[in-house]
């Protein structure tokens, strides 16, 4: 279980640190970023392992669940690139001329 939790803790934070390379000009503050891959993967961690249930205690596939929470975590804070040229005068639900 502890292995369980350290691993899951280590791979939501290298998660997080790798959306923080390629995508830092898409994501909020760093501290934001780091607490929301650990958090992530240490619920998705819990969730895999509770859902498997007793004598399933496989720990790649909770470390599994636990990186897929993350990653979808991180996905959420993520913010629309930013547009070059074009403004976006257009109202909702309009047809492109």
């Amino acid at each position: 279980m502890l292995l369980e939790v350290l691993g899951s803790a280590l791979l939501g934070l290298a998660l997080s640190a790798v959306a923080l390379r390629t995508l830092a000009g898409r994501l909020p503050s760093t501290r934001i970023v780091l607490v929301s891959g650990v958090g992530g993967a240490l619920f998705g961690a819990y969730l895999t392992h509770f859902s498997l249930g007793p004598g399933h205690n496989t720990l790649m596939a909770t470390l599994g669940g636990a990186v897929f929470v993350s990653a979808v975590v991180l996905s959420l804070l993520l913010r629309p690139a930013a547009r070059s040229g074009r403004s976006s005068a257009r109202t909702p639900f309009s047809v492109p001329s």
